[in-house]
């Protein structure tokens, strides 16, 4: 008994931590700040001063803090020969993407790197385990600013057009021009600012995490993570007609400023409201058919 008791201790004890574990570790852990120390710190700042990559203060840490509650799974094994493959394939693309100074690739480079040593620490099924930390890395990584104006424009003439038309529907006189809504007297230009796209980059972010923790179908998270974008686009297409509606019946100042930043803010929080409402049913109905997968062998 006496023996059974020590061998039970003896495994549930924590590993001493000698040179030949920590020498190893703390090796990588030099290389990888030699090779990536400076991408990690300019991506910072750009969290920190750019509006458009303001979401990454969040994701990242929530990222971070979602992978220590999973933890490591039990099957986990170390892969060292696929690990140190995607190392490979990570660092080449670090040296090419900063000689060609291609910020994008050279951050996800460095999101590469830190996967090839997931894999190197516990094997590929540890990745699989980490999806929804690794999504949200990635999500945090801004677009490039040739792929973020491609897009914005497009949202900026769905965004007038969704806006006119509720307009027209109040009986407001509106003449639509692209981006520019026409009402008597002053026009309403929808700048790359208002096309909605820093609430969308942030709405999905927000579906991918709802769907990740409610939901454990994937085909209801791709439901949630698809929906994120019809719900900005109409939201923003609100707001849009909102603005417009106050500057024609109230004082062209509601346009602008404080009020147009409030009106925002708000109806983001609307956007997020939609989106969880829509996460929870498919999750009511998502335990509806498992209860019933569950009673039907009873039966």
């Amino acid at each position: 008994m006496r023996a059974t008791i020590s061998s039970a201790t003896a495994r549930l004890a924590m590993p001493t931590l000698s040179w030949k574990h920590a020498g190893p570790a703390l090796v990588t852990a030099a290389a990888f700040l030699a090779l990536f120390g400076a991408p990690f710190l300019a991506l910072a700042r750009d969290w920190w001063s750019d509006p458009d990559a303001a979401h990454g203060l969040l994701l990242a840490p929530l990222a971070i803090v979602i992978a220590w509650k999973r933890g490591v799974g039990a099957s986990a094994r170390p892969q060292l020969w696929l690990g140190c493959a995607i190392l490979a394939v990570a660092v080449i693309s670090r040296y090419v993407a900063g000689l060609a100074a291609e910020l994008f690739t050279l951050r996800m480079s460095m999101l590469l790197a830190a996967a090839g040593l997931v894999v190197c620490a516990y094997g590929f099924r540890q990745m699989l385990r980490w999806w929804l930390p690794a999504a949200l890395l990635v999500l945090s990584v801004p677009l490039p600013d040739l792929i973020l104006s491609a897009v914005a424009f497009p949202l900026q003439l769905k965004a007038s057009a969704i806006g006119a038309t509720l307009l027209s529907w109040r009986h407001v006189p509106v003449q639509l021009a692209g981006n520019v809504i026409h009402l008597p007297g002053q026009a309403l230009f929808v700048t790359e600012a208002c096309s909605g796209l820093r609430s969308l980059s942030a709405l999905i972010a927000l579906g991918l995490l709802m769907g990740g923790i409610w939901l454990q179908s994937p085909t209801l998270r791709w439901i949630v993570l698809l929906l994120s974008v019809p719900v900005a686009i109409v939201i923003n297409g609100v707001r849009v007609f909102l603005t417009g509606y106050l500057v024609h019946f109230g004082n062209p100042s509601l346009g602008t400023g404080f009020m147009h930043m409030t009106e925002g803010w708000a109806l983001f929080v609307a956007a997020f409201l939609i989106l969880g409402g829509i996460t929870a049913l498919l999750a009511k109905l998502e335990g509806w058919r498992l209860s019933r997968k569950t009673v039907a062998p009873n039966l």
